[in-house]
């Protein structure tokens, strides 16, 4: 059983609210005084984005582990708890509410916030106020005793950005066959007759042979044909590059103000 010393600790260190098996339900909120025994009997998670909403968790079967609360109760279950205002003190209507959907018997008992503004211990009455020290005037009808101010507080937003996965590209090559034409130049040899009359510079080669003879001549005729080789060259390198590009995305919260007004005065200032 945690008692007031206890949480009174955890709460100035800022700890976690933990389920039985170690996952991280949210950080730890208020704490709540039983009013009768002046004991804690309930604590609040800070979840949701930026810790904005609060759930109420019974401390019954709860144990200290460093500068966490384990609880016996699992994520889901606390995150659906009934949704209660964080306004100081805990309704016997609300608490009954909430013992229900733990399962728990009880009820029927009034609790008080048992923390301030930097939720780091308690009173007697169960509000963390210095009720010994000068200044105390009028009567708080929501609570305790205060002194002649009330604080006002408001949300809000803390915009930060995370990194992730968005996607991978990656380079593949593959082999594809293309049809390539190319006319290139051939040379071919072709049978000429030439014909030359007979004159002084050839009659002697003319009149070498017989007068009269059969006689046959060849010649051999040439053509170039294509030929056809391949090689492979390279051509360019390719590579995959990232760049970082910058755009503005515009974040719509609510946040929740508290505003102060007066009943029943007149003012006729100007």
């Amino acid at each position: 059983m945690l008692t007031k010393e206890n949480i009174e600790g955890l709460l100035s260190n800022g700890g976690n609210v933990l389920s039985q098996d170690g996952t991280k339900i949210g950080s730890i909120g208020q704490g709540y005084l039983d009013d009768d025994t002046n004991q804690p009997n309930w604590v609040t998670v800070k979840t949701g984005l930026f810790g904005t909403s609060e759930s109420f968790v019974p401390l019954e079967g709860a144990r200290a582990e460093g500068n966490d609360i384990v609880v016996p109760y699992s994520k889901d279950q606390v995150k659906d708890a009934p949704r209660v205002d964080v306004d100081g003190y805990l309704e016997p209507a609300d608490e009954d509410r909430l013992y229900a959907h733990y399962q728990l018997n009880g009820g029927g008992r009034n609790y008080t916030d048992a923390t301030t503004d930097g939720g780091s211990g308690f009173a007697d009455t169960g509000r963390y106020d210095d009720q010994d020290s000068a200044g105390i005037v009028g009567h708080d009808t929501s609570g305790p005793t205060t002194d002649d101010a009330m604080t006002r507080s408001e949300e809000r937003l803390d915009v930060g950005t995370e990194k992730q996965e968005t996607g991978r590209a990656r380079l593949r090559k593959y082999v594809t066959t293309e049809n390539v034409t190319q006319t290139v130049p051939v040379q071919r040899e072709e049978v000429r007759i030439e014909r030359e009359p007979i004159t002084e510079a050839n009659r002697g080669a003319a009149m070498s042979g017989p007068d009269i003879s059969e006689e046959e001549h060849e010649v051999v005729l040439h053509e170039e044909r294509p030929v056809v080789d391949k090689e492979t060259v390279a051509v360019e390198r390719v590579r995959l590059g990232k760049e970082t590009v910058t755009d503005e995305v515009t974040v719509d919260e609510e946040v929740r103000k508290e505003r102060i007004e007066t009943d029943g005065i007149d003012d006729t200032r100007r």
